[in-house]
């Protein structure tokens, strides 16, 4: 009897390690799925807590820019709502709006300058030929309502100090209409948000490259809500 007890030891003992492995993949696989579960949504979705943000920065991106969005786009020809949700996810409607340094666009344009790479987007050396450390930091930086980039200056023919000031609106979608103005009048918003913030289109497959995840279905969510706000001007 003896003998027999611990033989039915032994072969529980070895099913034990099974058990485990069996157990470890099953809960890294559901960790997985929730891992991915939880990407998907925030890339497609707008969470609660980012949809009450958006919300109460309503009020400054009309007052501060809904009469000159409107000049601008009734000038270009361009959906409004697109361009007041733009605007909300570039400077939350603030007014001046900021700027932002990006490192990385630096180091490149240094290069460009140096000789050592031969451009960057549409920006060659001829372009910066003696350009200063500072004068590249300025087009480094993104500037105005639309937070463009300084070096769109270049292909817009205007300085910094015209996206970043007064007339930062209409430049802004000047740059807008150069760009993707045909995508835009076409109605493919989710592409033109993704554009505007990665230069490319939204992926046919996979997530969106967007610094912000939920950058897309942020503005498509704003476009309904200022849809409603341009047809109540419209009424009045």
């Amino acid at each position: 009897m003896a003998k027999k007890k611990r033989k039915k030891r032994s072969i529980q003992s070895k099913s034990r390690p099974n058990s485990r492995i069996f157990h470890g993949l099953g809960a890294l696989f559901i960790f997985g799925v929730l891992y991915f579960g939880y990407i998907y949504y925030n890339s497609h979705f707008v969470t609660p807590w980012q949809s009450s943000s958006d919300k109460a920065g309503f009020a400054s991106v009309v007052d501060n820019y809904a009469e000159d969005v409107q000049k601008a786009a009734a000038a270009f020809n361009l959906p409004y709502p697109y361009l007041m949700s733009l605007i909300q996810l570039e400077c939350s409607g603030r007014k001046p709006a900021g700027d932002r340094f990006e490192p990385h666009v630096f180091r490149r344009l240094q290069a460009v300058r140096d000789g050592k790479r031969k451009n960057y987007e549409n920006i060659t050396p001829s372009h910066l030929a003696n350009a200063s450390d500072a004068a590249l930091k300025n087009l480094a930086t993104s500037w105005g309502p639309f937070q463009l980039m300084g070096y769109k200056c270049i292909l817009l023919d205007v300085q910094i100090r015209d996206i970043r000031g007064d007339r930062g609106v209409y430049h802004g979608v000047n740059w807008i209409n150069i760009t993707y103005g045909d995508r835009l009048r076409r109605g493919e918003y989710k592409n033109c948000f993704h554009m505007h913030n990665t230069g490319r289109t939204y992926p046919r497959v996979g997530l969106p490259t967007t610094h912000d995840p939920q950058y897309v279905p942020r503005g498509l969510a704003g476009i309904s809500r200022y849809q409603l706000n341009s047809e109540t001007n419209n009424a009045r």
